[in-house]
């Protein structure tokens, strides 16, 4: 198939459908900088939905076949069932339709691109990419799945000619990118209503790698297993590797890791370059931000400059976001949803907490997820001081009979299962105390109590 050029989209019109997305929202945003025409849809009305409106969007809020009435190219994620009513008129109509992924593709094509891969970490690594180049003057462009804190954005066209991309594994899309150069944090098993086994997980990402342009480069994590067998069948491209191993390219060590920041000395080929220095916690963003730093370096730019950059990073949404402080009780919202991030998070969260008591209120994400990992999620959550689970957030996916929350907490000491939103938002409120460190955790909808439970420990302690 011929790929679309970019230069051929100006003064058309792209219909987006579920606009209002993380994903889909930031290639909306590039769209229009590139002048062109950019209509949507999605199911209900947001801050992000209106942001688009206000740079020249027309979004509705209904699914309904007449939106892509029109359009030149209609634009979706897998997410989208296959009987929404837009996909349905736009094959009727003969409209050419890409995924979202071929879609960035096509934004991301006059640039040299950077794709950012892995099982955890894609969008804190591509936000901290993208805010480290900027230091260096470079201006790039990027999409990424979350909000970079400092900005308030997921998505910028820069006047440089890097393009800073999250590259989601999730449905095996990310091939379409063919990026000059990629890293890739961690390979692990997850999204297992797509992959059935660990192998399918790793056949994605060899494809993934296979399509990076032989004259760029891969920088990848070799403290990750996952990671470090993807590399051993690689052969033909350049590769950088990154860590606390003693033969990493981009080795880090004298670390520090304190209660809301972290700080380690990075060392080039074996010679020290100065000190990755971070106000996010956790020694995991010390990884994220030595891939960064690698990338960075190979790509040209000053190590002094990117540590710069590092240096200003302040996180993204959803990524260990503290919403609010009330009375000495801090409430932090966290996409946590696999048991390997969760326990990241959880062991940075208690050094946070300090003497306080780490309370948790977790969603489960999919049934095939809390299917496959249930034993896991409960060894992991077992390390907070109180877990509250949610029901299952079951995003897209239908019940598996006899799946819920409940598989869970019945095999932790320190769980329990409610249900009610309401229930819970009153109990945590009233039982936390100053110094406690309350987290909602989780990719569903987990993240609208965090407000709520601020505005309850103000009435409390008024």
């Amino acid at each position: 198939m011929n790929r679309i050029e970019l230069k051929s989209l100006i003064g058309k019109r792209i219909h987006f459908i579920g606009i209002g997305g993380a994903g889909m929202s930031g290639l909306a945003r590039i769209a229009l900088s590139h002048s062109i025409r950019v209509s949507g849809s999605d199911a209900k009305d947001s801050s992000v939905v209106k942001a688009l409106q206000a740079l020249g969007a027309e979004i509705s809020t209904q699914h309904v076949g007449e939106n892509v009435e029109g359009a030149d190219l209609v634009v979706y994620s897998t997410a989208i069932a296959v009987n929404n009513p837009e996909l349905i008129r736009a094959h009727e109509r003969g409209i050419k339709v890409l995924t979202r992924a071929a879609a960035l593709a096509i934004l991301m094509s006059d640039s040299k691109s950077i794709a950012v891969a892995g099982t955890h970490g894609k969008t804190t690594t591509s936000s901290m990419l993208a805010v480290a180049l900027q230091a260096c003057g470079a201006d790039p462009s990027f999409a990424i799945g979350g909000t970079i804190t400092a900005s308030g954005s997921n998505a910028h066209r820069g006047t440089g000619n890097i393009f800073v991309a999250e590259a989601d594994e999730s449905d095996g899309s990310f091939i379409e990118y063919h990026p000059f150069a990629a890293i890739v944090t961690n390979v692990e098993h997850d999204h297992v209503d797509f992959f059935a086994t660990p192998a399918d997980v790793e056949k994605a990402f060899s494809a993934f790698i296979a399509t990076i342009n032989p004259d760029g480069f891969l920088t990848y994590c070799m403290d990750d297993a996952g990671a470090r067998a993807l590399v051993s069948n690689t052969s033909g491209l350049s590769i950088i590797s990154y860590g606390v191993a003693d033969d990493a390219d981009l080795r880090i060590d004298q670390i520090e890791l304190g209660a809301s920041g972290s700080k380690a000395r990075a060392l080039w080929h074996g010679k020290s370059i100065g000190f990755i220095e971070l106000v996010v916690p956790g020694h995991h963003n010390l990884l994220n931000a030595a891939g960064v730093l690698a990338t960075g370096i190979q790509l040209g730019f000053a190590a002094g400059d990117l540590l710069t950059g590092l240096s200003t990073f302040r996180g993204t949404g959803r990524r260990f976001e503290l919403i609010g402080t009330v009375h000495g009780i801090r409430v932090v919202d966290d996409y946590g949803h696999h048991p390997t991030e969760i326990d990241v998070t959880l062991t940075a969260a208690r050094r946070f907490a300090g003497d306080g008591r780490l309370l948790v209120i977790f969603q489960p994400h999919r049934y095939s997820r809390t299917q496959a990992f249930s034993t896991n999620f409960a060894h992991v959550l077992d390390a907070a001081d109180r877990v509250i689970v949610l029901e299952i957030y079951a995003a897209s996916e239908k019940p598996i009979p006899g799946v819920t929350s409940q598989l869970i907490t019945s095999a932790m000491t320190k769980g329990e299962y409610i249900p009610n939103f309401i229930e819970v938002t009153d109990l945590i409120v009233g039982y936390a105390e100053p110094g406690d460190v309350i987290i909602t955790l989780g990719a569903g909808d987990v993240s609208s109590l965090a407000p709520i439970i601020i505005d309850g420990l103000i009435r409390r302690f008024d």
